[in-house]
C-alpha cells in the first residue's frame, strides 16, 4: 500500500514572484492569497511579486511561504492528492499543522506573522551566525561546539541529513567551532545566509513571547499523523502548543523526523512550497524513496500527469 508524505518548505526557500503563475490560473490559489492578505493587512502578493527586501525579512518571509505552501496544497487536494503522513522543516511545519487539520489557514496565518516579527527581534542582524558542517560525524561536530562553548552559546541548530548539519549560536562562538572543526580536519564547513541563529537558545525570548500567542488558539485532533521538528516524533494535540514553542529555540530533527515517517509506512513523498531544499535533503538521507516537488505550473501539471 502506498503512504503518501507532504513535507512542507521552510524559510529560506522564498523566491521573487513564487507562485505567480498558480496565482493566475487557479481560483483556489487566488482565494488563498487572499485571505492571507486580509488577515496580514498588505497585500502578500505584491510583496512576494515586488518587493525583494521585505520578502527575505523574517516577519514576510514566514507568512509568504506558508501561504505559497497552503495554496499548492489545497490545490493538489482539490485534485484528489492528499497526504497519509505529513511534516515540514521549521516554519513548514505551521503548513503542515494545516494538512493535518489542526489550525486553521487563518490562523496559521496570524501566528507566523508574529513568529516572525519574535524571531526577528530576538536575535538582530548581526547578532548571531549560522554554518552548515557537511560530511562530518555528530559527535566530532558536537564536541567542537563544546569546545567552543567559552566563547559564548553554539550548538547544533539543524540535523537536515548524515551529512549535513548546522550549527548556530554567538558570531565569536560559531567562529571558535569552525577553527575546531578545521582542525579535526573538516573540509567543507558553508556560512548560511540567514537572519539569525535559529533554533539555538539565543532564541529564548522569542519562544516566550510565541507560547502566549499559542495560548490564545484552540488545536483541533489531527486527521492524519504530522512528525514533528523537535522531538521527530508524531505530534498529539495535548503537547502541539509546548513542542511549536520549543522547536524555535531547539533543534530541528529533520533526517530523524524521516525515519519515523518511513516506520509509519512512508512509500513516497511530495514536496510542496517553493524550491527543492526538502527534495535534495531525501537524496541524502534515503534515495529509495520518491520524491517529488510541486512549486509552480510546470511542477504542479508533472505530477497531474504521473
Amino acid at each position: 500500500m502506498t503512504k503518501t508524505a507532504f513535507l512542507f518548505a521552510g524559510q529560506g526557500a522564498q523566491k521573487l514572484g513564487m507562485a505567480r503563475d498558480l496565482y493566475e490560473t487557479y481560483p483556489i490559489v487566488r482565494e488563498t492569497f487572499d485571505t492571507a492578505s486580509r488577515i496580514l493587512g498588505y497585500d502578500l502578493r505584491s510583496l512576494i511579486d515586488n518587493d525583494v527586501d521585505k520578502l527575505n525579512q523574517t516577519r514576510y518571509t514566514q507568512p509568504a511561504i506558508l501561504t505559497t505552501s497552503v495554496a499548492i496544497y489545497r490545490l493538489l487536494s482539490e485534485k484528489g492528492i492528499k497526504p497519509d503522513i505529513v511534516a515540514g522543516l521549521s516554519l513548514g511545519e505551521y503548513s503542515a499543522l494545516v494538512a493535518s487539520g489542526a489550525l486553521t489557514f487563518e490562523e496559521a496565518v496570524a501566528l507566523v506573522a508574529k513568529r516572525g516579527e519574535f524571531m526577528e527581534t530576538a536575535a538582530p542582524a548581526g547578532t548571531g551566525k549560522m554554518v552548515a558542517v557537511m560530511s562530518t560525524p555528530v559527535e566530532i561536530i558536537e564536541e567542537a561546539c563544546e569546545k567552543a562553548s567559552d566563547k559564548g552559546y553554539v550548538r547544533p541548530a539543524n540535523y537536515n541529513t548524515p551529512t549535513q548539519i548546522v550549527i548556530g549560536g554567538d558570531v565569536e562562538a560559531v567562529n571558535a567551532a569552525v577553527e575546531n572543526l578545521k582542525e579535526a580536519g573538516v573540509k567543507r564547513l558553508i556560512p548560511l545566509k540567514v537572519s539569525g541563529p535559529f533554533h539555538t537558545a539565543l532564541l529564548k525570548s522569542a519562544s516566550e513571547k510565541l507560547a502566549k500567542e499559542l495560548e490564545k488558539v484552540t488545536f483541533s485532533d489531527f486527521t492524519i499523523p504530522l512528525v514533528g521538528n523537535t522531538e521527530a516524533q508524531v505530534m498529539n494535540v495535548e503537547e502541539a502548543k509546548i513542542l511549536l514553542a520549543r522547536q524555535v529555540m531547539e533543534p530541528v530533527r529533520f533526517y530523524e523526523s524521516i525515519e519515523s515517517m518511513k516506520k509509519l509506512g512512508m512509500t513516497d513523498v511530495i514536496e510542496i512550497g517553493p524550491g527543492k531544499v526538502l527534495s535534495n535533503f531525501m537524496k541524502k538521507i534515503d534515495k529509495t524513496i520518491p520524491t517529488v516537488n510541486v512549486e509552480d505550473k510546470e511542477s504542479f501539471e508533472l505530477l497531474l500527469k504521473k
